[in-house]
C-alpha cells in the first residue's frame, strides 16, 4: 500500500460516510484541509452532524456523485455493484477502502496507540481520548463512538500522540501501523470470517508482531496471554490482581452507577479513581488507559481528573432518561460476553426489575452463538427479542428470532413473517411492538436496557416518549 496516496489530493469522496468507521475519517481529513463529499442511504444523525461540518452528503448512491473527486473511500460493507464504486473503478480513480485509509493515517504519527481487542475498544478508546483532552495533550484520536470532548468520532491534533480503535473485523487491524498495541482481550467472534478460535489468536499475534514500540495487554486474560506467549516485545500488563502491573483494589459501587477502586502499579497504590460507569470489565478498560496515559507522560492526577470527566461514549451504557421512574439506558453490546458483563453489571445495581432488549445482529453470529446468547439473556428479569437485523448478511442460515426466543424462560418475542425480508416497515412495527410491550409491563424502580450494534437505540427513544406521553395522558 502506498503511504504516499494522499499527496496532491484533494477532493475525496466517502461511500458511505454515515458509518461508524468512515465519519472519524471525515472529521480527521476534513480538519487537515480536504475537501470532502460522501454519500449514504440513509439519513441518520451522524450524517447530520457530517452536513453540520459543511460536508455535502448525498443521500442515495448514484454514479454521479462521485463527480471531480480524486480519491475514493468505501467501506467493506460497500457491495461491488454500488454505482459509486462501479463508476469509480470505471473512471480509473485511485480507491481506498476504509481500513487502507486508516492505516496511512496511523503511519503519520510517531506514538500510534491503536486499541484492540473482542469488547470494549469503543470505551477503552474514548477513556483514554478523554484523559489526554483533560490533560491538555493536543491528540489525534479515531474512536467508533461518539465523545462530546472531541465533538464526534474523529480528531486531528498536532502531538505525535495519536489514540486510534483497532478492529479485528477481516483483520483490518493488520494495515495499521501501531506504535503501542493495546490487547484488551481475545473472546470468539466473527466466526464467519475466522472460523475458529485458534485463528483469532494467530491474527492478534501478527497484529501486536506489528508493534514498534510496546504493547499493553489484558495479563488476566487467558487467550491474549496463549496468543502472544513467547513474543518478543516490551509488554506492560493490566488485570484483575497482582499478577499485573495494574490491578484495582478496594472496588466498590456509590450512589448507583459509581464505581471508585484503587490503582495499584507493581504493588503501589497510585491513588484512587472514580468511574461514573460500571461493571469490573471497565475498570479494565480504565487500568488499560491509565497504563497508556502513563507511558505517554501523563501524571496520575491528570488521569484521575480525566477518567471522572468521562461519561461515557455514546451507545456505552447511555443513560437516555428516566420516565415515570424508570430507568431507559442504550449498550452496543452485541457479543454473548459483552453482554454478559453490561447485563451482570445491570443486576448488582439495586433496580426493582432489570429489562433487556436485545436486536441480534447479523444472522451468522446469532446461529453460530445461539446457545451463548440464549445463556446471558437469562441473566436479567426479563428478555424481550426484535427480529434479526441482517445488516452486511442475507439470511442463508435459516436463523430466526424465535430458535432463541425458545431457549429463554419467559423470553418475548413477536413472530415475524418468516418468508418476508426485515425492511423499515416491517423493523418499525416490530420495534413499536416491543416498546408497548415494556411500556405496559415496566414498573417504576425498573431498569430497562437496549442491545445490539445496529439501531436499538431508537426503541429506547421510543420507550421513553411512550412513558412520557403516557404520564401526561396523551
Amino acid at each position: 500500500m502506498d503511504k504516499n496516496i494522499l499527496q496532491g489530493k484533494k477532493h475525496i469522496h466517502f461511500i458511505g460516510i454515515g458509518g461508524s468507521g468512515m465519519y472519524p475519517l471525515a472529521q480527521i481529513l476534513h480538519s487537515k484541509g480536504y475537501f470532502i463529499t460522501g454519500s449514504d442511504n440513509n439519513q441518520t444523525e451522524t450524517v447530520d452532524a457530517v452536513r453540520k461540518m459543511g460536508i455535502e452528503v448525498f443521500i442515495g448512491q448514484r454514479a454521479e456523485n462521485i463527480e471531480g473527486a480524486d480519491l475514493i473511500v468505501h467501506t467493506s460493507a460497500i457491495m461491488d455493484d454500488n454505482p459509486e464504486l462501479l463508476s469509480a473503478r470505471k473512471s480509473g480513480v485511485p480507491i481506498l477502502e476504509r481500513a487502507q485509509l486508516l492505516g496511512i493515517i496511523t503511519s503519520w504519527y510517531g506514538n500510534a496507540v491503536c486499541v484492540s481487542g473482542t469488547h470494549g475498544k469503543t470505551t477503552a478508546t474514548s477513556m483514554m481520548t478523554q484523559i489526554f483532552c483533560t490533560a491538555g495533550v493536543d491528540i489525534s484520536a479515531y474512536i467508533g463512538g461518539k465523545l462530546d470532548c472531541i465533538g464526534g468520532s474523529g480528531r486531528a491534533g498536532e502531538s505525535e500522540i495519536m489514540v486510534c480503535e483497532s478492529c479485528e473485523f477481516q483483520d483490518h487491524y493488520l494495515r495499521l501501523f501501531p506504535d503501542t498495541a493495546v490487547i484488551l482481550n481475545i473472546d470468539a467472534d466473527h466466526l464467519d470470517y475466522f472460523g475458529t478460535l485458534d485463528n483469532i489468536k494467530k491474527s492478534f499475534r501478527k497484529f501486536a508482531e506489528n508493534a514498534s514500540k510496546m504493547l499493553i495487554i489484558n495479563g488476566s486474560d487467558s487467550n491474549t496471554l496463549e496468543a502472544l506467549e513467547g513474543i518478543d516485545k516490551k509488554i506492560i500488563t493490566f488485570g484483575k490482581d497482582s499478577s499485573c502491573d495494574y490491578y484495582p483494589e478496594n472496588i466498590r459501587h456509590e450512589n448507583g452507577l459509581l464505581t471508585v477502586f484503587d490503582v495499584m502499579y507493581r504493588g503501589e497504590n497510585l491513588g484512587e479513581i472514580t468511574l461514573h460507569i460500571a461493571g469490573i470489565h471497565n475498570i479494565l478498560n480504565a487500568l488499560a488507559s491509565i497504563a497508556v496515559a502513563r507511558d505517554c507522560g501523563v501524571d496520575f492526577d491528570c488521569i484521575r481528573r480525566g477518567l471522572n470527566d468521562f461519561r461515557g461514549a455514546k451507545r456505552r451504557f447511555e443513560k437516555f432518561g428516566c420516565e415515570r421512574g424508570i430507568t431507559v439506558v442504550d449498550d452496543y453490546a452485541h457479543h454473548p460476553a459483552e453482554i454478559r458483563a453490561v447485563l451482570t453489571s445491570a443486576m448488582e445495581m439495586n433496580f426493582r426489575k432489570v429489562w433487556a432488549v436485545f436486536q441480534p445482529f447479523t444472522f451468522s453470529r446469532t446461529k453460530i452463538l445461539l446457545d451463548d446468547f440464549a445463556e446471558v439473556l437469562k441473566i436479567p428479569d426479563f428478555a424481550v427479542l426484535t427480529d434479526i437485523m441482517g445488516g452486511r448478511e442475507k439470511n442463508t442460515y435459516g436463523i430466526f428470532t424465535r430458535h432463541l426466543a425458545e431457549k429463554i424462560p419467559g423470553c418475548i418475542f413477536f413472530p415475524q413473517d418468516e418468508n418476508r425480508e426485515w425492511d423499515d416497515e416491517r423493523k418499525y412495527f416490530n420495534f413499536s411492538q416491543v416498546c408497548d410491550y415494556v411500556c405496559e409491563n415496566a414498573r417504576e424502580g425498573d431498569l430497562v436496557i437496549t442491545l445490539g450494534c445496529g439501531d436499538a437505540y431508537k426503541i429506547a427513544r421510543m420507550i421513553l416518549e411512550k412513558l412520557s406521553r403516557d404520564n401526561k395522558g396523551e
